[in-house]
């Protein structure tokens, strides 16, 4: 692989110069019918069906949250555009357009860069999204900040606030794959291919979100962080317990396999490992879960005198690990 940061005779950054990039840029970009004014100019016109607008925001960092050494560029922009794009079906809403900034070194490799922009385009058009526009700078160092709207389509936003005593835990996607696939890679390793290509492009359930919305669900997240730290900003938000059973989880075999040749539990990486964006949602009691989802726990009364600090149980105690992953 080339290295994206001038390690071979091709034009770079500061070759082409600013305003060449973002021409050359834009020409990797997918339109969408909701783009009134794409990139180009001061700003992007995007249409709000719904008259209300789903907004997040997400840094990715060279070395921090990805490694050029692990994952192409492609990759890089499609799992950047994924991240955004799963907070926004967590709040049942469907993704229609992204802004990106990126900071790069002036010495980055422009084809490399094409790479960035044609993976977050691809991963945009998944769910009839567009990249709109964004900013492009100088820095030290490779970043990705990608704002990613949505629109509701008449439904209310799913918060965490709403989970109540009796609901049950669902979750949709695939859980522990990425953390597997991290797990290889840290140790030198490309195989199994299916665990790597999952960390370095997962695969979130974006549809999920909005059937969810539409099924009724009381709280809902992205797993982006790990299940039982997720899971745990609902339980605190929502003043509630939630208990999770191991049981219900089933393990891929391909995870099971390497957890078994590194002699590690893989029950810790599909609790505590969130790259494969999964969500994690509470419905009322008693009615069917809508497709995808399946039954993993129940909420219930929060007891302070026994309560753990994340709100989580898991098979009736405190996990003894980490629940996930944590910034600071």
């Amino acid at each position: 692989m080339s290295d994206p940061l001038g390690g071979r005779a091709s034009q770079t950054l500061g070759d082409v110069g600013e305003f060449g990039v973002i021409e050359a840029l834009r020409s990797r970009l997918a339109r969408s019918p909701l783009v009134d004014v794409g990139p180009g100019d001061d700003a992007a016109v995007l249409q709000v069906p719904d008259g209300r607008v789903v907004v997040t925001t997400d840094t990715l960092i060279d070395r921090v949250h990805f490694r050029t050494d692990w994952a192409d560029a492609y990759d890089i922009g499609r799992r950047a555009a994924a991240t955004s794009i799963a907070d926004i079906s967590a709040m049942g809403a469907s993704a229609t357009g992204l802004l990106v900034a990126l900071s790069a070194p002036a010495t980055t490799d422009l084809e490399w860069t094409l790479r960035i922009a044609q993976g977050l385009s691809d991963e945009a058009e998944v769910v009839g999204a567009a990249v709109i526009g964004g900013d492009l700078t100088r820095s030290t160092t490779v970043a990705l900040t990608v704002t990613a709207l949505g629109d509701l389509g008449g439904r209310a936003p799913v918060l965490r606030t709403g989970a109540r005593p009796g609901d049950i835990v669902a979750v949709a996607g695939r859980l522990g794959w990425a953390e597997a696939g991290l797990a290889v890679l840290s140790r030198g390793f490309s195989s199994p291919r299916e665990l790597v290509s999952a960390y370095r492009r997962p695969e979130p359930p974006y549809d999920r979100g909005p059937a969810a919305a539409t099924a009724g669900a009381t709280a809902m997240a992205d797993v982006s962080d790990g299940l039982l730290s997720d899971l745990g900003h609902i339980a605190q938000a929502s003043g509630v317990l939630a208990h999770v059973r191991t049981a219900s989880f089933e393990v891929a075999e391909p995870v099971a396999a390497v957890a078994a040749a590194y002699g590690t539990d893989p029950m810790n990486w599909v609790l505590t490992g969130g790259q494969d964006h999964a969500l994690v949602a509470t419905f009322p009691e008693g009615g069917p879960l809508p497709l995808g989802f399946v039954g993993v726990g129940q909420i219930a009364q929060q007891e302070s005198e026994s309560a753990p600090g994340n709100g989580v149980l898991v098979d009736g105690a405190v996990f003894p690990a980490a629940p996930g992953h944590r910034h600071f």
